[in-house]
């Protein structure tokens, strides 16, 4: 699933591509809308987001403005304007695509279709368990490189994680553990519980009376009820 945010000053425009998107395809959600930039800026900072639909021409704030409050944005960004004359600005901050309004369904096709493409080239970067192949994870306006072997697990706290490694170094980072999931290999981290996902390699013991399992770094990870089987069949 894909979260995207959509940030316009005008409501109808808003609900319009809200529901265009909403009826495209069940592969991507509306995390969030905003008719105010400020209000998006706030939330952006908090959360994040997987992609980002913005207006041009907001009376508060116009969208060039908006985006350089996020001069290192990991998320891809959809301009959406009335007008044709900002395609080079938007080319220049490096805007995923271009849309105009109205918004025609082929035209948004193409620009999901994109966001697709995005993420899973990034995901295509990370799902090799090889030694020689490194999750990268973005933080503080740059990328850090990790081997799989390296997190033991990883905890969700609201809108960070805590990701604890075999050197009892921990990293928090801004993302939702929905985020990073995209980037893990599913062949070595498994989701055990809304908070956590596990290093499956660094599993010690599970206690299944008590739904808990024991990382090795001797520190126990809750496995909650709806993903017991799922657990017990990876382990």
């Amino acid at each position: 699933m894909i979260d995207i945010v959509i940030v316009d000053d005008e409501p109808n425009a808003l609900r319009s591509l809200e529901w265009e998107i909403q009826n495209f395809s069940s592969e991507f959600s509306i995390q969030a809308t905003f008719t105010e930039p400020l209000e998006a800026i706030s939330y952006l900072r908090k959360k994040g987001t997987q992609a980002l639909f913005l207006d041009i021409e907001m009376p508060q704030m116009d969208g060039f403005t908006f985006l350089e409050q996020f001069p290192s944005r990991d998320f891809p960004v959809i301009i959406t304007t009335a007008y044709d004359r900002y395609a080079i600005k938007a080319i220049k901050e490096n805007a995923l695509d271009y849309l105009l309004k109205p918004i025609d369904s082929d035209d948004l096709a193409q620009s999901v279709a994109k966001i697709k493409s995005f993420w899973s080239q990034k995901i295509d970067t990370s799902l090799s368990i090889s030694p020689i192949q490194k999750i990268k994870i973005y933080h503080q306006g740059k990328y850090l490189f990790f081997n799989p072997e390296q997190i033991i697990y990883i905890k969700s706290d609201a809108n960070t994680c805590e990701l604890f490694f075999d050197n009892n170094h921990p990293l928090v980072i801004s993302q939702t553990l929905k985020q990073l999931e995209t980037l893990l290999p599913e062949t070595v981290f498994l989701r055990v519980h809304n908070s956590y996902i596990i290093n499956l390699n660094h599993i010690k013991e599970y206690h299944k009376t008590e739904d808990y399992i024991v990382m090795s770094n001797k520190k126990g990870i809750p496995v909650s009820r709806q993903r017991k089987n799922l657990v017990l069949n990876r382990i």
